[in-house]
């Protein structure tokens, strides 16, 4: 459903440019400039330029409103008098997931938005399904430092489920009361694995099955939580009631933090809500509460994070804890790599070799530039002191 409320936001936008402008989306003059795409490509081209969305956004309202003339033609209901767009096709290479040398054709049009992507060498971020950035030592001090001044259980715990998993958001979110009740060695200072994905009632990105390595102590918070007067009295005031299939964390207001799959295809009569819940609740404690907290408190104004950069965090810290292992020749750098890919749930190689080479790559590129700006320094010295 994520995917669709993505698609009608896009052609709402469509629409209430069309509506500012009396144009008739319908309607193809001869004159292309005059036809509803192609001034609604000036339109998003124009708002790039004067800031008001980034360039992204642009592309991909541009793409749905494309994709959505492209349906209409395919199922004949509505042919124009003139072409909407000139199409061409595009041949290219990639390298899929498993090394191999790949190559399609693709179909693009003139009123296409291109964005221009360039590798930032000093970017302290990872792609890993989006921009994340781990949290250095010190940050992560920070924060929690400021979930425990402020007290939020639930919200303690849903990001010490992060950075101790690297599950995502709809993963913690979406845990039941029954997964924080299982049997468990309560003198055991190992993990608990408990499985996710399709049929388990845990949602994951793309259905992808996992198992997430939960430490026992902190499992036995989350046990301990479930069992508490604080989580019952949620549990009794939400939809569905105090059962083991409840959501394990809910807000304030009893409600869901996140929609589950399988509660997003069930009807119920008694639902007021009008956008799906995924995750806007720890957003907004984050933006409210926990940011405010740190950049006070540490005199940081600029310090910002995001809650997937968790994952991120959790990732570095392991490549951390394992690395040593391969200095003192307990483990190859293939073992290492192979582990932390299992944990992070990759399904590439090449995403878990961006943690491994995070460090050395910054390092690198700071120290090429200390040194190229200290010849510089050097040369213009020298040449201000012969004149």
């Amino acid at each position: 459903m994520s995917t669709y409320a993505s698609i009608a936001e896009d052609l709402a936008a469509y629409r209430r440019f069309l509506d500012e402008t009396s144009i008739d989306w319908l309607h193809f003059p001869s004159n292309k400039l005059q036809r509803p795409t192609y001034r609604f490509n000036g339109h998003l081209k124009h708002s790039v330029h004067n800031a008001d969305i980034a360039p992204a956004t642009a592309k991909r309202r541009m793409a749905t409103v494309i994709r959505f003339y492209r349906w209409l033609q395919d199922d004949g209901a509505f042919v124009p008098d003139n072409p909407p767009w000139k199409a061409s096709d595009r041949y290219i290479q990639f390298t899929d997931q498993q090394g191999f040398k790949r190559s399609k054709t693709v179909t693009t049009t003139d009123v296409s938005i291109r964005v221009a992507q360039q590798d930032n060498p000093y970017d302290d971020r990872i792609d890993d399904g989006g921009k994340l950035r781990p949290l250095p030592q010190i940050e992560q001090e920070w924060l929690l430092d400021a979930l425990v001044s402020l007290g939020n259980t639930e919200m303690m715990l849903i990001h010490l489920f992060g950075l101790l998993t690297g599950a995502r958001i709809q993963t913690i979110l979406t845990f039941k009361v029954k997964h924080a009740l299982l049997t468990f060695d309560a003198h055991s200072d190992g993990d608990l694995r408990i499985p996710v994905g399709p049929g388990t009632g845990i949602d994951t990105k793309n259905d992808k099955k996992l198992v997430l390595h939960i430490p026992i102590w902190f499992y036995r918070l989350l046990h301990v939580y479930a069992a508490s007067d604080r989580s019952r009295s949620r549990r009794l005031r939400a939809y569905g009631g105090d059962t083991e299939e409840q959501y394990l964390f809910l807000s304030i207001r009893a409600a869901p933090l996140y929609s589950a799959q399988a509660d997003a295809n069930t009807f119920n009569e008694t639902n007021t809500l009008r956008h799906a819940k995924v995750g806007q609740g720890v957003r907004q404690y984050i933006r409210d509460y926990v940011l405010p907290f740190i950049r006070e408190k540490y005199d940081v104004p600029a310090f910002h994070y995001r809650f997937h950069d968790t994952r991120a965090t959790f990732g570095m810290n392991l490549v951390d804890a394992k690395l040593p292992l391969v200095e003192q020749k307990k483990a190859t750098l293939k073992d290492v790599m192979e582990f932390v890919r299992v944990r992070m749930g990759h399904a590439s190689l090449a995403t878990t070799e961006r943690y491994l080479t995070y460090r050395s790559r910054l390092e690198l590129a700071r120290a090429v530039q200390d040194g190229w700006e200290a010849r510089l320094e050097k040369l213009a010295r020298q040449a201000m002191e012969r004149k």
